[in-house]
């Protein structure tokens, strides 16, 4: 891990026990970090902490107002952070559940929910399940039980209606029509990719290395090449090569 990135989030748990007390039970780092794919410069720092039970709103309040990029400063791009009782990460629901949801940082605008009913509903709400899957397999322990412990993984037909959710609202993101390279195609084609590998072969995988899973067993390789050496600053995908692809992947795991 690199040192800076380190620093912060032993930062960022000294905080929250600041805030928490002992009704932190558990500090989690997920995404990227958690799959050992972190890349300096492109990740978001994704954090998940598990407190003992349900936090009032003055508490909630104080943990944002200590954390947000402004009084701790992220080194990534951003903050993803996300509060759960432990109750609910241990019960497998693949409802948001959340008690805090704080994204922060220099590179990302600010947000601030304290109630999954206040989480709009085109923002999409199948995040927080996938999110608690990929913490059950690969949860990196910061401060707690293992995340395999605390986090109960998504039953499979939950699972396979949150990754269709999800391409479904990939594919609703406004792209550009046309045959030249759009921005953003990437991730779109590479997300896809890693739903894809979890649906065939039961397993979370980095973006990019789900990615060449799928090029090595023969997949469509153009446009994941592509997706993958858009990572290290090539041209992405054109906008109908990336949503053909995501519809070709939402017909397999809905088919």
């Amino acid at each position: 891990m690199h040192s800076d990135l380190q620093r912060y989030l032993e930062d960022l748990v000294s905080t929250a026990r600041d805030v928490l007390g002992t009704d932190l039970v558990g500090a989690y780092a997920a995404g990227s970090v958690g799959l050992g794919a972190y890349q300096p410069g492109r990740s978001d720092v994704d954090v998940a902490l598990l407190s003992a039970g349900p936090l009032a709103e003055a508490t909630k309040r104080t943990l944002v107002a200590r954390l947000r990029h402004e009084a701790l400063p992220c080194p990534a791009r951003g903050l993803e952070l996300v509060v759960y009782d432990r109750a609910v990460a241990a019960s497998g629901t693949p409802e948001p559940g959340f008690e805090v949801e704080l994204n922060t940082g220099a590179g990302m605008p600010f947000r601030r929910t304290l109630d999954p009913a206040d989480r709009p509903d085109a923002d999409g709400r199948f995040w927080y399940g996938l999110d608690r899957s990929i913490l059950h397999q690969s949860g990196l322990a910061l401060l707690g039980p293992p995340a395999g412990e605390v986090f109960a993984d998504l039953a499979p037909a939950d699972l396979r209606r949150l990754l269709i959710e999800a391409l479904t609202w990939w594919l609703a993101l406004p792209t550009p029509p046309a045959d030249q390279p759009a921005p953003g195609t990437e991730d779109a084609v590479l997300g896809a990719c890693r739903s894809l590998v979890r649906h065939r072969d039961g397993i979370w995988l980095a973006k990019t290395a789900a990615g060449q899973r799928l090029i090595a067993a023969g997949d469509p390789a153009e446009v994941i090449q592509r997706a993958v050496a858009a990572r290290h600053g090539g041209p992405p995908p054109a906008g109908a090569q990336a949503r053909a692809f995501q519809q070709r992947v939402r017909d397999e795991i809905a088919g």
